[in-house]
């Protein structure tokens, strides 16, 4: 397989850490980037040039834009960006949900995506190519009682993904993804007592990293799972 450069956002933890390690696994060149400092120094040591992993809050449209200019000079367009960092709100019935918590779940799961597909699409756009994954959720095309926030972010995942794919050019594609339910931190907090029973980050980035790698044009304005 032909080697990929591939835009990973919520590199830290989870998800998206053990794509890391799977994708560098496989040859792929990994540029990621996370809030923790702590974290992104480990992931330095970890995994030495050429990839990169970048202290960066997607929250905030600057730093996303300070940390795309510097990829796209040294690395030029991604093959593949996904946008994996996403919050979980504390489970509870929407009302009791204070008006922080819900604001800095949509900045981060919602916004925070703008922010990043701003930052790096027009120059996939120009090259008329490259694959962007969007994390939705089963609770993206469902509902459950006490996630509202969440659901409601990821409700905006896939619209915003399903109408991105309308706006791209020939030979690319947008794509909301559901991951499935994996023993993450983000499911232990939603459901404590369920979590263990389901796969750890490890054992689903395996078949995961291959499915997204897999992706192309063809999947265009596809609601797709990791089977």
């Amino acid at each position: 397989m032909t080697s990929r450069m591939i835009v990973l956002t919520g590199a830290t933890r989870g998800l998206g850490r053990a794509l890391v390690r799977e994708f560098s696994h496989l040859g792929h060149t990994v540029l990621g980037c996370g809030r923790s400092s702590d974290h992104i120094s480990e992931l330095k040591l970890q995994y030495p040039p050429p990839h990169t992993f970048s202290v960066v809050d997607v929250r905030l449209e600057a730093e996303v834009q300070a940390w795309a200019k510097e990829i796209l000079q040294r690395y030029g367009a991604p093959d593949l960006l996904i946008n994996n960092a996403a919050l979980m709100n504390t489970p509870r019935p929407l009302w009791e949900v204070p008006a922080s918590e819900f604001d800095e779940l949509i900045r981060v799961n919602v916004i925070g995506v703008a922010n990043v597909i701003r930052a790096f699409v027009p120059a996939m756009v120009a090259n008329r190519k490259g694959v962007i994954v969007n994390l939705s959720s089963g609770w993206g095309r469902s509902t459950s009682p006490t996630v509202a926030p969440y659901c409601a972010s990821k409700y905006a995942i896939e619209g915003l993904s399903l109408a991105l794919a309308q706006e791209l050019p020939r030979g690319m594609a947008c794509v909301p993804l559901n991951p499935g339910i994996i023993d993450t931190d983000m499911l232990r907090q939603a459901w404590a007592e369920g979590a263990s029973h389901y796969e750890s980050p490890e054992q689903w980035a395996k078949r995961a990293s291959l499915f997204l790698l897999s992706l192309s044009a063809k999947d265009n304005g596809k609601s797709l799972s990791v089977g």
